[in-house]
């Protein structure tokens, strides 16, 4: 990177303002989550009240894509932690910051798909994360969403 003309480096205040990014045309902003819950909240910083780290820039480049020409932000993440448990829950851990809002966000991506929530209401947005969800969790996922949108007219 040394003396090499083609790298630039900025100050963050540049480079996750969002009317920088939305400048750029197609700005594809691929950003990760630790747990989603059903209704599209994103909770990428903390398990529970454990700060696990930083927000980051998600926020301003999930917004800047948003608004970006042909943009489209990303929220990608496994379907399952490393001990099996889904990290698509029908509601996020007690103590779990958002960070991402559910009117805020767009794609979701797990190894068993993509979903694109934007625009659509809170029962579409479940069934469609169930969709991508892993298969050994689809079924409880389905339950909650039972529970809460037909049983309990939510």
């Amino acid at each position: 990177m040394h003396d090499n003309p083609s790298i630039r480096v900025m100050d963050i205040s540049y480079v996750n303002d969002t009317s920088v990014i939305r400048k750029n045309p197609k700005v594809a902003a691929v950003n990760s989550a630790i747990e989603i819950d059903i209704t599209g909240q994103v909770c990428a910083d903390s398990i529970g009240t454990y700060q696990y780290s930083g927000i980051g820039g998600q926020m301003d480049f999930i917004r800047g894509a948003s608004l970006s020409e042909g943009g489209k932000p990303i929220i990608a993440l496994p379907s399952v932690t490393n001990k099996g448990i889904s990290r698509i829950t029908p509601f996020l851990k007690e103590g779990a910051g958002v960070v991402t809002t559910r009117g805020h966000i767009h794609w979701v991506v797990t190894e068993y798909g993509s979903v694109d929530l934007f625009g659509k209401n809170l029962k579409q947005r479940a069934k469609s994360l169930i969709g991508i969800a892993h298969p050994d969790h689809r079924e409880a996922l389905e339950k909650a969403y039972f529970n809460r949108f037909v049983k309990g007219k939510g």
